[in-house]
């Protein structure tokens, strides 16, 4: 067989996932108010998942209990002034980890600036976050739809990083009721929304099993706030 017939088997060979990562357009306006960034920390992975690790030993990844006593599928961290946490007493922001009873880590430069300006680049140039929800998803795991509305400043959008396995993401509309778009995100890709979407239902599919080479067989989320 010559090289070039090889090349062609190969290219043939390329599984549909290959090609729609490379197909995939860099920009892609979800609604109004929410844009997606295709690969925008693609080279920043290594060193946001090295600073992931140093907020996990001082504050571990834990499955917090919903107030109806449901444990939560998702495990989760803080970093940042204070933390979103959940438990029989109701959801809130505590400036302590319940864990330790200490302040939460603080919320790495690297990662403060690579928010800002992901949310620059999607429209809303004031964004400097001051907290992040570390979110660790195990194949099965699953984030039901719901509103961030535990926030002070509906005005600052919402930043969302991915890292490692691909997540069906699910943004809807202002009612629990309104059919969710279905976003596939893959490890690099940064959602915004904010604006008159900013309390736009989403959640995120049961995670599918499988190995990424960045992470393992996780996915990570990380969630970006400000004005708290």
């Amino acid at each position: 067989m010559v090289l070039n017939d090889f090349n062609k088997l190969e290219a043939r060979a390329m599984s549909q996932q290959e090609i729609f990562e490379v197909a995939l357009p860099k920009v892609e306006h979800v609604a109004a108010g929410a844009v997606l960034l295709r690969s925008y920390a693609e080279t920043s992975q290594a060193a946001v998942l090295e600073s992931i690790h140093q907020i996990e030993a001082s504050s571990p990844f834990r499955h917090m209990v919903t107030p109806g006593g449901f444990r939560m599928s998702v495990a989760m961290t803080n970093a940042g002034r204070i933390g979103w946490v959940t438990d029989r007493s109701g959801y809130r922001y505590s400036p302590l980890d319940p864990l330790s009873g200490r302040a939460w880590p603080h919320l790495p430069g690297l990662l403060s600036r690579l928010a800002s300006d992901a949310a620059a680049s999607a429209g809303f140039p004031s964004f400097e976050p001051d907290v992040c929800l570390i979110n660790r998803y195990a194949p099965g795991a699953r984030m039901a739809l719901h509103q961030d509305k535990d926030e002070r400043d509906f005005d600052q959008p919402i930043v969302s990083l991915s890292l490692g396995l691909p997540a069906t993401f699910m943004f809807g509309g202002l009612k629990r009721t309104d059919k969710p778009l279905r976003i596939r995100l893959l490890s690099g890709d940064v959602i915004v929304w904010g604006g008159v979407n900013r309390l736009a239902y989403h959640g995120i599919a049961p995670l599918p099993k499988g190995v990424h080479p960045l992470t393992g067989a996780f996915r990570i989320n990380l969630t970006f706030r400000c004005g708290l």
